[in-house]
């Protein structure tokens, strides 16, 4: 055996017809000397195959028959829930929102009840972690919930059995200010494209000023989706993407000849989870110079993937290709601990030190979509960090809603209101300084006007208090003003 792993290992590279020799050797010696029998399909399934390609990269992957089922059952099966928005806190799960028709709003659940258990599981027993898995695991049968409802003594039991729902991948739409739209797209799925035209129409379509088109946290997903949207706003025949890849020919994709593009002023937004078709249109639009790009450095996904169906019910998903911007930036980061960064086609990605836009500006290259405007996230103070954990705010904003007259996009929480809530964060033990609640008291009257408008008026409603005080958002609005 010591000899056959010898030969395995000193094997001249580069001879395919030796390495695989050196492999027969070495498994037909386990096979016969190993301490423990030997299951061949765990040894090729579990450890041969999955090695090979692991040290590719690390998106291409080996199937065995059951995940290779698994992955068609996902490409082919519809999204199940039971129709609620809900926030989610250690331990708590507080129903912010039931969708009409859905089964939460046949059942009779309500904005402001907190589910304490599902299945006869207790969420104050879970981390977040396990929460989520729950969550997740509950959506795919029946479940049964004990919910506590303020202003109610017993606890109340219901039964919901998940249905297929429709969720749009564009799920938001709203001015920010006049004339200046706001459009959020959650990923990228066959009708995404269409969708945010639709949106884009119902606020105002060409007669807008400007409009910021959110890409935040979104993955990805069908590619065409992502070239239609990129079509929204260039000219035909505007170069789009390029794929290359070491046993395929070269591919360009530009905007079809046939369209009318949008020409009033484009912010984008994206941030580390913006993958993929995400940084697909945001390369496109930044290399164009038709947006401006702001928020974080995106995830830097540009890889072609294809899989392919093995013997024995056993698939394989390979990197193929690379995606890269109108300019020649690849879009993929450099995968560290894997051989692509070493390839012919990495090391001529790494000579080109200089990208440039249409218009001759300096873009940086080496993975991802870096912004024109890198702008962080709201900042999170510690007593911000203490009302968002506790759910101090939408608890209080629970109880505060029956005491309010009809709320309409009008309220405003005026001072008699804050300094309830401040009573309230006191009596459970939520207890800032005097220059601590300064500091953030315009930011906690936001909050609660926010949570109010989550449990009266919807989620949406709240999104557009939230974008308010969003830093991402105000700058993308001061750049469109000034693109003006």
């Amino acid at each position: 055996m010591p000899l056959a792993l010898l030969l395995f290992f000193a094997g001249a590279p580069g001879d395919l017809e030796s390495a695989i020799r050196a492999f027969s050797q070495v498994y037909a010696a386990v096979e016969q000397n190993a301490a423990d029998p030997v299951d061949p399909n765990r040894a090729l399934y579990e450890g041969a195959l999955p090695g090979l390609l692991r040290k590719l990269d690390p998106h291409s992957v080996f199937f065995s028959p059951g995940q290779f089922d698994q992955l068609k059952e996902l490409q082919t099966s519809t999204s199940k829930g039971f129709g609620t928005v809900v926030s989610v806190l250690p331990g708590r799960v507080i129903i912010l929102q039931t969708v009409e028709g859905t089964p939460a709003a046949r059942s009779g659940l309500q904005p402001g009840d907190e589910i304490v258990a599902i299945n006869g599981i207790r969420l104050d027993w879970l981390d977040m972690e396990q929460l989520a898995g729950l969550l997740g695991e509950s959506r795919r049968r029946p479940a049964k919930l004990d919910v506590r409802r303020p202003g109610t003594r017993y606890l109340l039991q219901f039964t919901l059995t998940p249905e297929a729902l429709a969720s749009p991948s564009v799920d938001r739409a709203y001015m920010l200010e006049p004339r200046i739209g706001y459009v959020r797209a959650t990923s990228f799925e066959v009708e995404t494209g269409k969708q945010i035209k639709e949106a884009i129409e119902k606020l105002g379509g060409a007669s807008l000023l400007g409009l910021v088109l959110d890409l935040r946290g979104n993955p990805g997903g069908v590619l065409t989706a992502g070239l239609e949207t990129a079509a929204l706003f260039l000219p035909p025949g505007k170069k789009l993407l390029s794929i290359r890849g070491r046993a395929r020919q070269a591919e360009e994709t530009s905007v079809p000849e046939r369209g009318t593009p949008y020409n009033f002023p484009l912010a984008i937004l994206i941030n580390g989870k913006s993958a993929s078709a995400s940084e697909i249109v945001a390369g496109g639009m930044q290399d164009h110079d038709r947006a401006v790009i702001i928020g974080e450095t995106s995830f830097g996904k540009g890889l072609v993937q294809s899989v392919y169906p093995l013997s024995q019910g056993t698939g394989m998903a390979l990197t193929t290709a690379f995606y890269f911007t109108p300019s020649g930036r690849s879009i993929q980061k450099p995968l560290s601990g894997g051989q692509l960064i070493g390839t012919p086609l990495w090391r001529s990605l790494e000579t080109q030190a200089e990208f440039r836009t249409e218009s001759g500006r300096l873009v940086r290259g080496g993975g991802g979509i870096i912004p024109d405007h890198l702008v962080g996230t709201e900042a999170m103070t510690r007593l911000r960090a203490a009302l968002d954990a506790s759910g101090s705010i939408t608890s209080f904003a629970t109880s505060a809603i029956k005491t309010l007259p009809p709320v309409t996009a009008a309220f405003e929480v005026n001072d008699t209101l804050l300094e309830s809530l401040r009573s309230f964060l006191s009596e459970n033990r939520i207890l800032p300084g005097v220059s601590e609640w300064s500091a953030d008291r315009e930011w906690t009257r936001s909050r609660l006007r926010q949570e109010i408008f989550n449990q009266t008026i919807g989620v949406e409603k709240g999104d557009e208090v939230e974008s308010r005080r969003d830093p991402q958002i105000r700058k993308a609005v001061d750049l469109l003003g000034a693109a003006r």
